[in-house]
């Protein structure tokens, strides 16, 4: 994980077993997943590089599936703004971890293959499942 946003070491251990036990519900082994928490003007930025979208957002995911030497394989990666996980945690009534857990499940079910854009409702409805199993 890579931070560019000062945070405490309890989040990224938190984040480290929320990833494994996602992935391992997901039915997915044997990968590496990147993770980087900013702000939102990073995001903006990989928004707008990526996506040709000129604004911040509170998460993305770059799915990349890239064997490693050792045999493992590179889901991708995810970049979230913590900015963003603040605001949305103030809005939402919970701690900002919580968010950041939320927005990397998101991320997450996104490098599994799903849409949430094309795949009427069958996302939300494994994240809900999930967020429930995971973060509860």
């Amino acid at each position: 994980m890579v931070w560019e946003r000062r945070t405490r070491r309890p989040l990224a251990d938190r984040l480290r077993r929320l990833a494994r036990s996602a992935l391992a519900a997901l039915e997915i082994d044997n990968v590496e997943v990147s993770v980087l928490i900013a702000g939102d003007e990073r995001l903006r930025e990989l928004n707008r590089t990526f996506r040709a979208r000129d604004r911040a957002t509170d998460v993305l995911s770059f799915p990349a599936g890239d064997e490693l030497p050792d045999g493992t394989t590179l889901l991708g990666g995810i970049a979230i703004s913590l900015d963003a996980a603040r605001r949305q945690a103030e809005e939402l009534g919970h701690d900002v971890e919580r968010e950041v857990e939320e927005l990397l499940l998101h991320g997450l079910i996104h490098l599994a293959g799903h849409d949430h854009e094309r795949d009427d409702g069958e996302m939300n409805a494994l994240e809900l499942e999930l967020r429930e199993k995971l973060l509860s």
